[in-house]
């Protein structure tokens, strides 16, 4: 089997997962986690072209977990969560990962952040070197294992 394939039956399983925990992701902070890994997930290389923003702005407007939460405020998180990772990249980075680490004690939420960020990453069938490393960052600062997602 290809990796794209490979990858595309993961996010796809990943997505089905997710859905099945809807109803248990509806904090503030699975929503502003979830909103950090995708800005990090776009921005991994460093730089978001515009086309990149418009591309993971959509998938989040209309993934079914992310849903729980009203549209335009997820838009507005995910653009914030951009403009400090542009201002300066290293110390955004830090902000996120920090703000992504708050789901931690709840091992479903943090779960389903990794597993989002993984379904944005693999989104365009290139789940490239720079995507798995930011999401290996975030698995690392919600204390689960990259491992477990073969990253």
């Amino acid at each position: 089997m290809s990796l794209w394939n490979r990858l595309r039956e993961s996010a796809q399983t990943m997505q089905t997962q997710l859905e099945s925990k809807k109803n248990e992701l509806k904090s503030g902070a699975f929503r502003d986690a979830s909103m950090a890994i995708c800005a990090l997930v776009a921005a991994a290389d460093g730089s978001v072209d515009p086309s990149e923003r418009q591309r993971v702005a959509s998938l989040i407007a209309t993934n079914p977990v992310l849903q729980n939460f009203p549209a335009a405020d997820l838009h507005r998180r995910f653009e914030d969560y951009l403009a400090k990772l542009t201002a300066d990249f290293g110390l955004g980075k830090v902000t996120l990962l920090q703000d992504i680490g708050r789901v931690q004690k709840k091992p479903v939420e943090a779960r389903a952040v990794i597993q989002i960020g993984i379904v944005i990453g693999g989104a365009d069938g290139d789940f490239d070197k720079s995507e798995q490393a930011v999401v290996r960052e975030a698995c690392f600062a919600v204390g689960i294992s990259p491992d477990e997602f073969d990253l």
